[in-house]
């Protein structure tokens, strides 16, 4: 599972999720992705099983990569504790995505094989979001401005 090799402090504030991804909307790497379509915590897990599904739909063809990486603490209080008592321990790592962020990205393989692969992995993942090419996002940028 992903998570950082160290971090600065043991544990984060929740945070908010306001407004739209400033950073990381464009396609970098590959020529299709999967855009974010609301904000969501993704946990660390959920980020593997998404990349397992599409690496092995593609079958060692292609490459893959992730744009997004957990690096915020979310802790958990045991059940039937009473109140106080300090926060609770870390539970598990998320990567905190804001719409229009790009989470996967998929080159080196036909069209309609990316886009079944990230398909796939898009329903691993606990948001809505779509299948996206590079001509769809820099289209849709330069029609924005």
């Amino acid at each position: 599972m992903l998570m950082p090799k160290r971090v600065k402090r043991r544990k984060q504030f929740r945070g908010t999720m306001r407004g739209k991804a400033l950073r990381g909307n464009k396609i970098t790497n590959g020529e299709y992705g999967i855009v974010a379509m609301e904000p969501a915590w993704i946990r660390s897990n959920q980020i593997e099983a998404a990349r397992v599904a599409m690496t092995r739909y593609i079958k060692r063809g292609g490459k893959v990569w992730i744009k997004i990486f957990p690096d915020k603490p979310v802790t958990n209080k045991p059940a039937e504790t009473r109140m106080g008592s300090g926060k609770g321990t870390l539970e598990y790592w998320v990567a905190v995505v804001k719409p229009g962020r790009v989470m996967f990205e998929i080159g080196g393989v036909s069209e309609e094989l990316a886009r079944e692969a990230l398909r796939l992995a898009s329903h691993k993942l606990p948001l809505k979001c779509k299948v996206v090419s590079r001509e769809d996002l820099e289209g849709g940028a330069g029609s924005e401005k």
